[in-house]
């Protein structure tokens, strides 16, 4: 039996800001609910940063607009936390605005069991400690949802783990270290201790992508008003996935995509070493070089 999900991504309501369009998500987020409504789906996942941020008074406001904009969807909405839905507001605050606790948690939902990894997604400004900090806590919750995991497991998160190129990215080229979480190849041999054929989805930043590392399927959809890749216009990204033996992923907009293929629980041989660190060749490298 398939599952069908429906998928938005970094919605941005608010101000026009750089390349998104936060002042078309409403319009396009009617658009939303028309789609999920024809789709039918199982379920409606949205991958965060619902709003870009101004302040906590603005934000509060921008939440409660998004909350209000999910409402005409019918099928059960699992929401996660991005950076832009953490700059100025707590964990608590999101809770409260969509009715639902932000913890991390799993649905087995037809035949495979999805887990809503909720990994804290703030940005930190202090100069000592910049950045996503991927805690103790969320890394162990991973490893033992994917050690526990009996069927086919699907990672759902905001910020991706596949450590894949930013190359072209408007945000991210001159900004890698804030594409993906500090210690993602920890989160990455989290997940390689599945027994079961494992697929990530993910947002943040800001493009289609599939990348494949370890025999585990790595996938980022578009924002729903990113600009950059569709010359001004808002993308209006709309994604269904649809969970099988196989694994079909259709975006719709103006930046669509279209990927099918079957999930693997085979794992690759682990990379060398840096060569100079490996006992043979970097034995041969140092008689080379004698």
């Amino acid at each position: 039996m398939s599952v069908r999900i429906c998928v938005v991504a970094d919605i941005h309501h608010g101000k026009p800001s750089a390349t998104k369009r936060g002042d078309a998500a409403l319009s396009l987020m009617a658009e939303f609910a028309r789609f999920t409504g024809d789709a039918r789906p199982d379920l409606v996942l949205d991958l965060g940063d619902r709003i870009s941020d101004e302040n906590r008074e603005t934000d509060l406001v921008l939440q409660k607009e998004v909350a209000d904009a999910f409402r005409p969807v019918a099928a059960p909405i699992h929401h996660i936390n991005g950076n832009h839905d953490r700059d100025h507001l707590d964990v608590v605050d999101n809770e409260t605005i969509l009715g639902q606790p932000m913890k991390s948690m799993t649905l087995d939902v037809g035949g495979w069991r999805i887990a809503l990894w909720r990994a804290d997604a703030k940005i930190h400004r202090d100069p000592a400690n910049q950045g996503f900090v991927l805690r103790e806590e969320d890394l162990l919750w991973l490893s033992r949802t994917a050690q526990a995991a009996d069927r086919p497991l699907l990672v759902v998160s905001h910020v991706p783990i596949s450590g894949h190129a930013q190359t072209g990215n408007y945000y991210f080229e001159r900004n890698p270290s804030v594409a993906t979480y500090p210690m993602a190849e920890r989160a990455r041999a989290a997940l390689a201790q599945a027994r079961v054929p494992v697929v990530c989805l993910a947002g943040h930043v800001h493009w289609n992508t599939i990348t494949t590392v370890d025999g585990i399927t790595h996938l980022t959809q578009q924002s729903l008003t990113e600009s950059f890749t569709t010359q001004g216009e808002p993308a209006g990204a709309m994604g269904l996935l649809e969970l099988g033996e196989t694994v079909n992923w259709q975006v719709t907009g103006r930046d669509p995509i279209a990927f099918g293929f079957a999930p693997s629980a085979t794992r690759w041989t682990p990379p060398l070493p840096v060569f100079a660190d490996h006992p043979e060749i970097g034995a041969r490298m140092r008689r080379a070089a004698s």
